[in-house]
């Protein structure tokens, strides 16, 4: 009996085609090589099923055929997807003892977000000695008009406006703080420019406040973004000015980690 992903009995349907395209970069991985007839066979479908499935992969570049063997291999498409995971592992790696440097130093909890279809995602938190509660933000998506990462990848992501980088949907009201108006929002960002980091004060949530500064990649352009957050008791205006300047430094270090050397876009 083979060593091989079980091929699970479902009605026809897209989930079970997905299922089966992931079985068939499983059974790749693990063979090197593989025809349609033995695709076919490990996943106990008809050929004509394998052939479509390799070849909607093939289209992505996820899949590739060997041209004298007539076998199929994994394509170059799956090096694209490894080096984008690859890159926020990296992102982690060398922004943690950053973060907890800074936590120390601010007692307040550090964040590291990245862009995510219109939304910030949470990849890394570290809590400072003053969180007595924190909320896990790490693996969630957050709005970007709303919250200072999000305005800080937003603001520095090149000439991109805010269509493309929000999309054409209403911005979305969380307290009545929040910044629902594009024009406001833009004029926001351009004072975020002007400073180098960006701010949140009850934008999510009452009692939440913010600042962030970005992480720039070797060309200048912002792909994540580093933020100090606690309670808005605690982080008044006269604080958020204190903190900002080590906010900034501390992104700053992070990016130069990660290759930037001082040139912005």
């Amino acid at each position: 009996m083979s060593n091989k992903p079980a091929a699970q009995k479902r009605d026809a349907s897209p989930v079970q085609s997905v299922d089966r395209a992931i079985t068939v970069l499983e059974l790749l991985a693990r063979d090197g090589e593989l025809g349609v007839t033995g695709l076919a066979a490990e996943l106990g479908v008809h050929k004509s099923t394998a052939f479509r499935l390799v070849a909607a992969l093939e289209a992505r570049s996820l899949v590739e055929q060997n041209a004298e063997r007539g076998k199929y291999r994994l394509g170059v498409g799956i090096l694209r997807l490894a080096g984008a995971t690859a890159a926020r592992l990296d992102l982690v790696q060398e922004s943690r003892p950053v973060s907890r440097r800074l936590a120390a130093e601010l007692g307040e909890t550090i964040n590291i977000t990245v862009p995510s279809d219109g939304a910030a995602l949470y990849l890394d938190q570290v809590a400072g000695s003053s969180a007595v509660q924190t909320h896990n933000w790490v693996g969630q998506r957050i709005p970007m008009h709303a919250t200072s990462n999000g305005k800080a990848l937003l603001a520095f992501r090149g000439d991109r406006d805010l269509t493309e980088l929000l999309g054409r949907k209403p911005l979305t009201s969380f307290t009545e703080h929040t910044i629902t108006n594009r024009r406001d929002l833009e004029a926001e960002l351009d004072a975020v420019r002007e400073l180098g980091y960006a701010t949140a004060v009850d934008e999510l949530e009452i009692g939440l406040t913010a600042v962030a500064a970005p992480i720039r990649n070797a060309e200048g352009v912002a792909v994540a973004s580093l933020s100090a957050s606690g309670p808005s008791f605690r982080l008044t205006s006269s604080r958020i000015g204190q903190i900002a300047p080590a906010v900034r430094d501390a992104a700053d270090e992070v990016a130069r980690r990660l290759g930037w050397h001082g040139a912005v876009l």
